[in-house]
């Protein structure tokens, strides 16, 4: 079964920016390549459960099993020692990638409150764009009562756009929350 998402960048969006940019060739077309979600654990520290707690929510929303980032060196004032777990990372391609962002931007963002929709300013110049949810609580998965603590996390789109105007269309013509302006 075909992802939602999927079936309107193969019937909607590729025609469309192929005559929006004048593309000569399909594979021109930019397209999503890769989701890569990260929640950075400062408290880890303290408390060694939140990698859990933590672990499992991000389980939850990304339907894959996430990876924990270790501390590369030790700092003292952060008091973190070399190879402690400071954060957790999914990076989500294909069918799974197409999944979360069409759960993405029609079910957790809308939900997020007094959302106008993301300014052109997250875009790396290369194409890609980093956008920070400040709780995990937008996604429907998650439970208000099983969590216990509200975290934020990074979520970047990596596509294969050579330009931010490139980019800013395709995720739009996909249904990405853009601010207008």
């Amino acid at each position: 079964m075909k992802a939602r998402l999927k079936e309107l960048y193969d019937t909607k969006v590729v025609p469309y920016l192929k005559d929006k940019f004048s593309y000569k060739n399909v594979m021109e077309v930019p397209k999503p390549v890769k989701v890569v979600i990260n929640i950075g654990l400062g408290e880890a520290v303290q408390n060694a459960k939140a990698v859990d707690a933590a672990t499992e929510d991000l389980k939850v929303i990304s339907g894959q099993k996430p990876i924990i980032r270790r501390a590369k060196k030790s700092i003292a004032a952060f008091k973190i020692r070399q190879g402690m777990p400071i954060g957790l990372k999914v990076t989500l391609r294909g069918q799974r990638m197409y999944y979360f962002l069409d759960k993405l931007f029609n079910i957790a963002l809308p939900r997020i409150r007094d959302f106008k929709g993301f300014s052109d300013d997250h875009f790396d110049g290369r194409g890609n764009i980093t956008i920070g949810l400040s709780e995990q609580l937008v996604f429907p998965e998650i439970e208000y009562d099983k969590i216990d603590k509200v975290r934020g996390m990074n979520v970047t789109i990596v596509t294969t756009a050579k330009t931010d105007k490139e980019a800013k269309e395709l995720l739009g013509a996909l249904g990405f929350p853009f601010r207008k302006s």
